[in-house]
């Protein structure tokens, strides 16, 4: 009789939102063998409560990397919000190849191919580089995450149904993390299928006028939309000490999002019921989901 290896899995950014949701998806799955990469002990032991094994891997520690990537066979590589995702992602990649790595998911972010919003433009350089580099792989591209509305940068977005962003009236492109996650989890679990692929995620287009009136609605509290210049959101990310490489360019897409200059902004896709059989989560949805959440 054969011994059937079972692929073994390392999600990276495993305490994160997409990397967490994508291990729960994942957990029933008998055919894998799923590793959670963590930076600390301490970190590893929400993981290992659940029967889950763990790694030490810390991104801007090269001498992690070949230890955490021993065995592995597919991996979900999530990175951080700063610039210096560039050199993380290169320095992974390359010590995955050494490793024998065969198949990459990569969580990169909104845009068409000729996006010219810099961090969006940088995870693109990424795809190029995973697959310059041999790997079979899947790029994920995630719209504006719903969840962004319940809080963003770790503040309520919506204080007593008032609702502030920085993009006056545009229209945006939105996707449920839960959603997005559910994409990661079948493109780690069947490369033979997803293999290739770059999925553009994102399921319903809709204003924040448009959000209030549907929490007005749902909720049964009135919402309301207050803008706000994104100079308020510089001075914030100043302030907070935040990455401000990464944080300028998100300051200049909120500019332009305002400005209705960016292509594509509200483009929506009809791709996930083919990938996963179900449908997406509208806003509608949404509201209904975290209604409690919502209410003031």
């Amino acid at each position: 009789m054969l011994n059937k290896t079972i692929p073994k899995i390392l999600i990276t950014g495993a305490t994160g939102q997409v990397g967490r949701k994508t291990i729960n998806f994942l957990l029933s799955n008998k055919e894998i063998e799923l590793v959670a990469a963590v930076r600390s002990p301490e970190k590893a032991a929400a993981f290992t409560a659940k029967g889950i094994a763990t790694v030490i891997l810390d991104f801007d520690d090269e001498s992690t990397h070949l230890t955490a990537l021993k065995d592995i066979d597919r991996i979900l590589i999530v990175t951080g919000y700063t610039v210096d995702m560039l050199r993380q992602s290169k320095a992974l990649l390359d010590n995955a190849k050494e490793a024998g790595v065969k198949h990459v998911v990569h969580l990169g972010a909104c845009g068409r191919d000729d996006t010219t919003v810099a961090h969006w433009a940088w995870h693109q350089l990424i795809e190029r580089y995973i697959e310059w580099s041999g790997f079979s792989y899947t790029h994920l591209r995630p719209e504006t995450f719903m969840q962004n509305v319940l809080s963003y940068g770790g503040k309520r977005a919506i204080e007593n149904g008032v609702i502030h962003a920085y993009v006056e009236g545009a229209r945006l492109s939105w996707v449920d993390v839960d959603d997005v996650a559910q994409v990661a989890a079948l493109a780690l679990a069947y490369p033979e299928v997803h293999g290739g692929q770059t999925y553009r995620l994102g399921y319903d287009a809709i204003t924040f006028d448009e959000m209030a009136g549907l929490m007005t609605s749902i909720v049964g509290k009135p919402f309301y939309y207050e803008p706000l210049s994104p100079e308020i959101f510089l001075q914030q990310m100043k302030d907070s000490g935040a990455e401000m490489a990464y944080m300028g360019c998100v300051y200049d897409h909120w500019k332009r999002y305002a400005a209705g200059t960016i292509p594509g902004a509200d483009d929506t896709f009809d791709n996930f019921f083919d990938i996963t059989g179900k449908q997406p989560v509208k806003w509608i949805d949404f509201i209904e989901k975290h209604k409690a959440e919502f209410d003031y």
